[in-house]
């Protein structure tokens, strides 16, 4: 059974998190900080415009020295980010999100944000999905397997 993106944020109890395209970087890194979190997206009047990443911090703020209180994280988020519609398969967002290097990518049907998937959560889902499945070929080789 291919399980999709969908039941990943039904599992994890999505919550999104956001700030305006008019905050500051230090607001964002704090917000960020604050919720143990490595992404924001940027909603501007219900529509997703953005994303910002801890990357933009490292790529766009401080290898260019730039002041993280007055620059607005509309001027260093990602704009062309990659979506995925929720019935994307867990195994094709992630040989997506490895073949593009994209850690956080935000699930989305028409204009309404469903929710961010991170590769952290796929890798969680397949790991504990792993483990599950070997318990029930071990259980079923020694004779202690039940079909409920």
């Amino acid at each position: 059974m291919k399980v999709s993106v969908s039941q990943l944020l039904a599992e994890k109890k999505p919550q999104i998190f956001s700030i305006h395209a008019q905050a500051s970087v230090m607001e964002a890194v704090k917000e960020m900080n604050e919720r143990r979190i490595g992404s924001l997206l940027i909603i501007d009047d219900g529509k997703l415009v953005g994303i910002f990443t801890e990357r933009d911090v490292l790529c766009r703020v401080v290898v260019l020295g730039i002041s993280a209180e007055s620059t607005t994280v509309g001027e260093v988020m990602s704009k062309n980010i990659d979506t995925f519609h929720p019935g994307v398969t867990i195994d094709s967002a992630m040989a997506h999100m490895t073949e593009t290097r994209h850690r956080h990518v935000p699930v989305v049907e028409g204009d309404e944000i469903l929710g961010l998937v991170s590769i952290g959560d796929i890798t969680r889902y397949l790991s504990r999905n792993a483990e599950n499945e070997a318990r029930n070929l071990l259980n079923y080789f020694t004779g202690t397997y039940h079909d409920s």
